[in-house]
């Protein structure tokens, strides 16, 4: 079993709703990514993020897609990428991420509650 945290720590984790803008390859990594540019609305602007995505979507099909990721954590380098955000996702029978998305159109920003 995991460590178990309280919530009052769970609440220190800022997820949020956000639409991606703009999609493209990185094959220059070890395992090849998609880098992205999520809008996450006017107070936490426009952000980078490098996900191991190849193996469920294509760039294209990730456009003006909404998702859910943590922007408060440190940002980390990722090859030649400063990466923001950690998008999130569930694994696959291949144990490939999923994106996390809302059902329903969201504004960007929306915080997980």
């Amino acid at each position: 079993m995991k460590e178990v945290i309280s919530y009052k720590e769970f609440e220190t984790v800022d997820i949020r709703v956000g639409t991606i803008i703009s999609a493209h390859e990185n094959f220059k990594l070890k395992k090849p990514s998609i880098i992205l540019e999520i809008d996450f609305g006017k107070k936490i602007g426009i952000k980078k993020s490098s996900a191991q995505l190849t193996a469920n979507y294509k760039s294209n099909e990730l456009i003006n897609k909404q998702i859910a990721a943590v922007v408060n954590f440190q940002p980390k380098q990722i090859g030649n990428l400063i990466s923001e955000v950690l998008v999130l996702s569930f694994p696959d029978i291949q144990n490939e991420p999923i994106l996390l998305e809302p059902n329903n159109i969201i504004p960007n920003g929306g915080k997980l509650f």
